[in-house]
């Protein structure tokens, strides 16, 4: 699985960590190995600018998907094809603004934002309530485990 993590930020961003949880969540989707991902750290102006362009909203937001090759999630007997996945983009600044929200480190709300973005890549949508809920307990699962694994690994190691 090739998964490129930019940084064009000040954030300090531990690149392995993102890297980890985009391959446990593809893997868990049961998407190939040979599927391609970029994540991509940037500052609220450039984030403001492609807010505007491709939605036409004023103001950075958290993160963005941009989809190539329109891959679905797959099941264990059928994996999904190889391709390129897309991009995310993400913006530290207003990440680390919706942790303070929520109680939680900058950190983990990248990590959430990163899933978020995957799931978006892979068809999923939050437009409509039952759409919301079905994408949004599966991130939650999908992070949640990542973490709990985590902390296993290195209690172990």
């Amino acid at each position: 699985m090739s998964v490129e993590v930019l940084n064009e930020t000040e954030f300090d961003i531990d690149v392995d960590e993102f890297r980890a949880i985009s391959e446990y969540v593809l893997a868990q989707m049961h998407v190939s190995t040979d599927a391609e991902l970029a994540i991509m750290f940037i500052d609220p102006e450039p984030m403001e600018e492609l807010h505007v362009k491709w939605l036409n909203l004023e103001g950075p937001t958290d993160v963005m998907s941009f989809p190539m090759d329109e891959l679905r999630p797959g099941t264990a007997e059928q994996i999904s094809p190889a391709g390129t996945l897309g991009d995310i983009v993400i913006c530290p600044q207003v990440a680390r603004k919706q942790a303070l929200q929520a109680g939680h480190s900058s950190a983990e709300e990248m990590l959430l934002l990163t899933v978020h973005g995957i799931l978006h890549l892979l068809g999923y949508d939050h437009a409509e309530p039952e759409q919301e809920k079905v994408m949004f307990s599966l991130q939650r699962q999908l992070l949640l485990t990542f973490l709990a694994n985590r902390r296993t690994e290195s209690a172990n190691g």
